[in-house]
This record gives structure tokens, C-alpha cells and sequence, in this order.
């Protein structure tokens, strides 16, 4: 069950193709839209009345309206049903390298790098960002001692001084700041692999719509010094919806009781 509060154009495209992707492989799927303006308590009751349903997987898609306090809604969750991974308990679970519920867009990107045949052991894996959705969990992801991390890993945030020589120094680069365009051709080294997460609608008088999406990183300049390059739309986004399915039959499974 997908809970959404108000508008928002990227979530729209999230929503779009994750109630696509549960058609196609028969899980049952329902939208639940509340209004921009709901007030925090009628969102945490709605929660908890949702959890407490037969539904095995739970979405409460962000971000969230700026009156909402996101943080104190997930916690209306059950964490046994937070497929997307954003649970307290969930997260402090990865931090204790116990994971359950993994969040899905950095299990999505370890995962391609995995299917890529791309070695993470002793790399120098650079990320930019430090959301709780994509930032702090890869960079947790990355630090496990296992055959998908054993990285070195550097988080890059808003204060963080001299940006392009930390990008510059990876071998793997991951860009989640939601900002079109930030990482050029000139931050990178030879041979880089890039992941970019960015979903950002930039205008482009030349598109049907009068906008485009673009990533965090100028593909066209950056393509030709990269080993490995994520296009935007089209990379990172289906591997999250992948990784939310996988995450809605564990979560299935557990409830159901065929796993431990």
C-alpha cells in the first residue's frame, strides 16, 4: 500500500512505475492520497491504521509536505511492513550490520554494481549526500565487511569544503543531492563509475512538456571519462522499484511466517 500526502512531480513518477512494476508481477497494489494539508495526527492515525491491516508492505512515499515531520510518521509504522526501509528500527538494524528491510534505492544500486561485475573490495567509493533514503544507508551498504563492500567510503554533504577534489578522488561516485547538473566532467577521473540518483525537472523549451528530467551529473561530459555511467530516467529508478519488490515478498514471507 502506497501512502502519498499532496503533489509532488518526481513522486508522481516513483508512484507511477512502482504500482506498474506490482501489476506486472501480480502483487496487489492500492494508492492511498491524502491531501497536502492533512494534519500530522490524522496522518500518524491513518498509519497505524494501515499497519494494522492485512497489507504486508507499506509506503509512506516522501517527501513529505514541509509542515510534516517525517521522521515522527514512520514511526506510526510497523517495521516489519516498511518495505521502503525508512523505519528507525529498520535503519538501526544496517547500522548494526543485521540488516532486514534495506532501503531500496541503495540496495538497488549495490545490486547493479553487483550484476555489472563491479569489484566494491579496497575502492575508493565517494557519496554525495547524506539522506536517510539514499546517502547514509549506501555508505553503510559500502562498509559492510562482505563481497558487495569492504569500501572505503566518503560522504559529501552542503558543508563540505572542496567538493570536486573528494569527487575526483573516487573510483566509484554516487551523486544523491538533487541538484541537475552539480557534478561535471572536470570532478571525475578516468575510469570512474558513476551512480546517479538525481530526479530533478529542469525546463527544456525543446520537450513536449517544456521540461526533461535530469540527473545530478552532466552525463554528456562525463560519459567518455567514465567505465560505468547511469543514464537519467532509466538507471537507478527501476532498481529501487526491483529492490521494493523484493523487499515487499520478504516482508510477506516474514509476516507469513515461512521465514525467520
Amino acid at each position: 500500500m502506497i501512502v502519498q500526502v499532496g503533489e509532488n512531480a518526481a513522486s508522481g513518477v516513483y508512484i507511477r512505475n512502482k504500482v506498474k512494476a506490482c501489476a506486472q508481477t501480480g502483487i496487489p497494489c492500492e494508492h492511498v492520497q491524502l491531501p497536502a494539508d492533512v494534519d500530522q495526527g490524522v496522518l500518524n492515525a491513518r498509519l497505524e491504521e494501515i499497519s494494522a491491516s492485512p497489507a504486508s508492505g507499506i509506503i509512506l512515499q516522501l517527501p513529505l509536505p514541509a509542515h510534516l515531520d517525517a521522521d515522527l510518521a514512520m514511526e506510526h509504522l510497523d517495521p516489519r511492513k516498511d518495505v521502503d526501509g525508512f523505519h528507525p528500527d529498520n535503519l538501526g538494524r544496517l547500522v548494526a550490520g543485521r540488516p532486514y528491510l534495506v532501503p531500496c534505492t541503495p540496495a538497488g544500486i549495490r545490486e547493479l554494481l553487483a550484476r555489472e561485475a563491479i569489484d566494491t573490495r579496497g575502492r575508493h567509493v565517494v557519496v554525495l549526500g547524506r539522506s536517510l533514503i539514499v546517502g547514509k544507508p549506501a555508505a553503510l551498504l559500502f562498509l559492510e565487511k562482505s563481497a558487495l563492500g569492504d569500501a572505503t567510503v566518503t560522504v559529501c554533504h552542503s558543508a563540505s569544503r572542496d567538493l570536486a577534489e573528494h569527487c575526483r578522488r573516487a573510483d566509484i561516485l554516487i551523486a544523491a543531492v538533487g541538484r541537475a547538473g552539480l557534478v561535471t566532467a572536470g570532478m571525475v577521473k578516468e575510469g570512474v563509475v558513476v551512480v546517479d540518483v538525481g530526479m530533478n525537472r529542469v525546463l527544456d523549451p525543446a520537450a513536449k512538456s517544456g521540461a526533461r528530467w535530469a540527473g545530478d551529473c552532466d552525463f554528456a561530459g562525463i560519459a567518455p571519462k567514465a567505465a560505468a555511467i547511469t543514464p537519467v530516467p532509466g538507471g537507478v529508478g527501476p532498481m529501487t522499484v526491483a529492490m521494493l519488490l523484493a523487499n515487499t515478498l520478504r516482508a510477506h514471507a516474514t509476516l507469513s511466517g515461512r521465514e525467520a
